[in-house]
């Protein structure tokens, strides 16, 4: 076929068409939870963002944010379209790689196909890429603003320049792709470090065209190529820092020369040591010496995207996280220290004590000079708790009773002294253990599982921790699935219904083998290549992230670069077919066949995928942070806990200049000096916060735990006690037995002295509620220590003397200092008054300000599409403590309404609920039951029998379901059968109390039943 390049670019770019409109269609309206909104808003003003940053995707999101124009509110859309366009160019180069490769097995080099190879190559080609397209993760990030998609756009970028090169690799200048290659590995470290997991690719493809193949030959070029990535990951990126730092303290400290004077010579020096070394090599006609220095120069030009943090840091910008603004704090930064470490081919055990500890120092500017600063404690453990490739290595309670549970851990006793002397015997685990736990979660649950969601089927989108009804993969074929999840025709309604339960039938498992076969049998060296890029972003990733059981969200995005590989062989499988066939009929007709029985794979994964994976319409993170913002009053402080209650109001504040005189105070951040110093600073239109110690005071390593010491047994004022923390006296602090003075509380009870005059007059108590002011609001803190966050909580609290209002995202949180019953409810955020109301349960923390809960759920508050029918609302939104708290806010004030004799009022909010929560799209919870008892006592009996109707039904489908699976599977949901049981004979109970005998009669013997069978089971 002579025309067959030409065809091979074309129908490239119809591919990349076809994705980038799927992708448009479906991408998120706005700014969506997690880091997202964080992005959106470090582009758009060049802010920093967490460690350790993002600083290239963050200039290409800002170009991009420029078509927004002047309409604020396409920000994010115009971000999100840049994660479309990176995704489509991803499927444009897998579409050239697969047909590169493809052509190889069935084309001798220079060789042209043959019109029905060409159609072959090709089919293969566009199969496999828009398998992958339409594959749950990489779909999943391709319609919104995170590093993920213009990561993959660089290793499928990466991947096939190297492919080109080895077209051309003895033809002259054809190394000017290498160094292409390595200016794009550079630009890449400021996106993500994925990309750099392509390097052994790149390796074995230089190895394969140049050297004649042996097996120690294979063994250098594989060892070469680990050590390679090593090198780049652990010496390059660092070591240029680091090497600058060293540069910076000799000029500033001995030299006596201003700040950033070493770090210029460094850069100087550097860059001109680059400049002679390529001079010197062109001279001499060293081409190999050439092409690596020219290498390391291009690497370092994409690398130096980094400077962009430090330059914005030094601008003080409101987002200034880790404010790496010196060389010290940069490199700290980068190693993201304030994550702390985990432990990679040594370490200890989750129960290994502590022997000894010191401190790690980094250098902070002081008085015109560098000088040393506490950065972290360095602990080292009991060195028979040791263990080569540590995989349970975390102390935390639930992490340990995890391990134990995927490990089956029985462990091997060690005896050991405590630290009161006593001995006592501890059970470390075995390497065996160790290895069952890698095997069983991080690579079967943390890996395996994700890859089948991709090619297999997934059973929903609620995130799993090995439980029987969440998260797993399924196939669709009911024999296959019963053996692991229970009897498949029993399955509920909603299960039946949910928008992400996808099955493909193993289709593109199936066809994505038959190519892994094919290409192993008829081209072994590419066969290794691809299956280094799929192992080491897969397996590999696995092992180096050392992940911890209990994550706070799927980690599915993390092996996107697995799943591209894989669909490489999915492309290859067309092949398969298509020689197959060949045997039987022409070659035309057999690739005909071939491309028509694989194009099964992709219709599957976008017929399935689509319902769950489009979020057109959609703007919830975004108004949700509208709601946060504006559930407060003027020149508040409104204090949150994590990412999603914390990135989309920056987001809100900063993008689209939503309420700039609301102050948000991140709890966890609120940790570290530098935020709490940032916090000191105006922004926009909210003051600084009342916060009256010196940076000294708190900078990391002092003050980061206070302890409560109880030696006055009474209450004692805040500010006092305040002060008293602050104070540096040795008299302010406590000696402990070995000489060492600590800071602490020398009581656990508060108090706070009212004025009431000031409160009033503030507006922070209505005049009508003047009675309810307490003189003095008096609390304890049943804790032995604070941290640092709670520290500076209640020094705010303290300083503030009701000049700001005071906010809280929940009740506890990251911060609990036991103000929970001084709390008001005032919308998404409780407010701090002067008034105490003691919770009758964990729902009625606080009072509720009725008029302005009703006026903000009811006329004032934006609910981002979650009552529209076509607008997708998948479990990362209905699982927000805030989407779960809705429905028992909203029945709160529904009852709180009723008791003020307001019925109509009442009825409203519980219909309005119903609107915005339809149960077809948010399942029915136990906050159902208030709505149920809120329309019988607002005599809305009809309503009332319709919901209870509906619960019960649903929890007896889902007890039908429970009670059809093995013994051994019931164990697995006891507590669901309990729940469901229970609530089943609270609605029965309900309609008895409310004489509605006839629903009581109609679910009563169902009850019963299962009861008995309840009864049976727990025996």
């Amino acid at each position: 076929m002579k025309n067959y390049k030409q065809v091979n670019v074309y129908l490239g770019w119809f591919i990349f068409l076809i994705a980038a409109t799927v992708y448009l269609l479906t991408m998120e309206s706005s700014a969506s939870f997690w880091d997202c909104s964080e992005r959106i808003t470090a582009a758009y003003k060049l802010e920093v963002p967490h460690p350790p940053g993002a600083p290239f995707f963050m200039l290409m999101g800002r170009f991009f944010t420029l078509f927004a124009g002047s309409d604020l509110s396409k920000v994010a859309a115009a971000m999100n379209t840049m994660s479309v366009l990176a995704s489509a160019f991803t499927i444009l180069f897998l579409f050239w790689t697969i047909t590169h490769l493809s052509r190889r097995l069935i084309v001798k080099m220079d060789d042209e196909p043959s019109f029905g190879q060409a159609v072959a190559i090709l089919g293969s080609g566009a199969i496999g890429a828009l398998a992958y397209a339409f594959t749950d993760s990489f779909w999943f990030i391709s319609v919104e603003a995170e590093a993920y998609a213009t990561s993959s756009m660089f290793t499928a970028l990466v991947f096939w320049a190297v492919l080109k090169w080895e077209n051309v690799a003895d033809k002259p200048h054809a190394n000017r792709w290498l160094v292409l290659i390595t200016f794009i590995l550079g630009l890449s470290i400021g996106v993500h470090l994925l990309n750099l997991l392509t390097i052994p690719a790149i390796v074995f493809v230089y190895y394969f065209r140049k050297h004649k193949v042996t097996k120690w030959g294979f063994v250098g070029a594989l060892g070469s190529s680990i050590a390679l990535l090593g090198a780049v990951m652990y010496v390059f990126i660092p070591g240029i820092i680091s090497s600058a730092a060293k540069f910076e303290l000799l000029f500033v400290n001995f030299f006596k020369l201003p700040y950033n004077s070493g770090v210029i010579f460094f850069i100087v020096f550097a860059f001109s040591l680059l400049a002679f070394g390529l001079w010197y090599t062109a001279k001499k006609q060293r081409v190999l010496l050439h092409t690596l220095i020219l290498g390391l120069s291009v690497i370092s030009i994409g690398y130096s995207s980094y400077t962009l943090l430090v330059i914005r840091a030094q601008a003080n910008p409101p987002m200034n996280q880790n404010s790496p603004s010196t060389v010290f704090s940069l490199l700290n930064y980068l190693n993201r220290e304030q994550y702390g470490d985990r432990p990679l081919v040594t370490g200890h055990y989750y129960n290994a004590p502590v022997v000894d500890s010191k401190d790690k120092q980094t250098y902070i500017r002081k008085n015109g000079r560098y000088e040393k600063a506490f950065l972290k404690t360095v602990y080292k453990h009991d060195e028979r708790f040791q263990t080569v490739f540590p995989r349970m290595w975390s102390w935390r309670d639930d992490h340990v009773s995890e391990y134990k549970r995927w490990g089956d851990v029985k462990g091997r006793p060690i005896r050991i002294q405590n630290s009161r002397g006593e001995s006592e015997v501890k059970r470390v685990p075995t390497f065996a253990e160790n290895t069952r736990f890698f095997i069983t979660y991080q690579i079967g649950h943390m890996y395996w599982r994700y890859f089948m969601w991709n090619f297999v089927g997934r059973q929903n989108d609620e995130q799993g921790h090995g439980d029987l009804l969440k998260g797993n993969w399924i196939t669709g074929i009911k024999p296959l699935d019963a053996i692991r999840l229970g009897n498949q025709d029993k399955l509920t309604p909603e299960m039946l219904n949910n928008p992400s339960r996808n099955t493909y039938f193993m289709l593109p498992l199936i066809l994505g083998v038959f190519g892994l076969v094919y290409q192993f049998v008829r081209d072994k060296k590419n066969f290794w290549v691809v299956t280094l890029l799929f192992v080491l972003t897969g397996m590999a990733i696995v092992v180096y992230l050392n992940q911890t059981p209990l994550q706070p969200r799927e980690r599915d995005y993390s092996y996107v670069g697995s799943f591209y590989a894989f669909s490489i062989w999915i492309g290859i499988g067309v092949l398969a077919l298509y020689e197959t066939a060949s045997k039987y009929f022409k070659p035309l007709l057999s690739a005909g066949l071939a491309i028509l029985l694989a194009l099964s794979v992709p219709l599957a994964l976008i017929a399935e995928n689509w319902d769950d994976h489009n979020r057109s319409g959609r703007t919830f993170a975004r108004d949700f942070a509208y709601n946060y913002l504006n559930s407060c009053e003027p020149n508040a402080i409104l204090f949150t806990n994590g990412d999603n209650d914390t990135f989309p109001l920056w987001y809100a504040q900063e993008v689209e200049g939503i309420r700039r005189d609301v102050r948000v105070v991140n709890l966890s951040l609120l940790g570290t000096d530098w935020y709490t110093e940032q916090m000191k600073w105006k922004a926009y239109d909210s003051d600084p916060l009342p916060i009256t110690m010196d940076f000294d005071k708190f900078v990391q390593g002092i003050r980061d735990v206070v302890y409560i010491i109880d030696k006055v047994n009474k209450p004692y004022e805040l500010k006092r006690l305040m002060d008293f923390v602050g104070n540096d006296n040795p008299e302010t602090r406590h000696r402990t037995p070995n000489g060492e003075y600590i800071d602490y509380l020398p009581t656990n009870k508060l108090k706070l002295t009212v004025d009431k005059d000031l409160v009033l007059a503030k507006g922070v108590v209505k005049p009508e509620n003047a009675n309810l002011i307490v003189d003095e609001m008096q609390w304890t803190i049943n804790k032995e220590y604070i941290q640092k966050n709670e520290m500076m909580v209640l020094e705010i609290i303290a300083n503030s003397n009701w000049e700001r209002p005071i906010y809280f995202v929940s009740t506890g949180g990251d911060s609990d200092v036991g103000l929970s019953n001084y709390l008001q409810h005032e919308g998404f955020a409780y407010r701090l008054v002067p008034i105490k109301t003691e919770a009758t349960d964990y729902l009625s923390v606080g009072r509720m300000n009725v008029d302005k809960v009703y006026a903000n759920y009811m006329q004032i508050f934006k609910w981002g599409g979650l009552e529209t029918a076509d607008v997708m609302v998948d479990h990362n939104v209905q699982r927000t403590a805030l989407v779960l708290r809705l429905r028992s806010n909203f029945n709160r004030l529904a009852e709180e309404l009723i008791a003020q004799n307001k019925i109509d009022s009442a009825v409203n909010v519980v219909d309005r609920i119903s609107e915005l929560l339809p149960f077809n799209k948010f399942p029915y919870d136990i906050f159902t039951i208030g709505h149920i008892e809120t329309y019988y006592n607002a005599n809305e009996t009809d309503k009332g029998n319709d919901l209870l109707t509906g619960y019960a039904n649903y929890c007896i489908e889902n007890l039908e379901y429970f009670y059809s699976l093995k013994p051994y599977q019931q164990r697995m949901v006891e507590y669901d059968i309990s729940l469901n049981t229970q609530i089943l004979q609270e609605l029965v109970g309900i309609a008895s109390r409310y004489g509605q005998e006839d629903v009581k009669s109609q679910f009563e013997s169902t009850l019963n039943s299962f009861m008995s069978l309840y009864f049976q089971a727990t025996r």
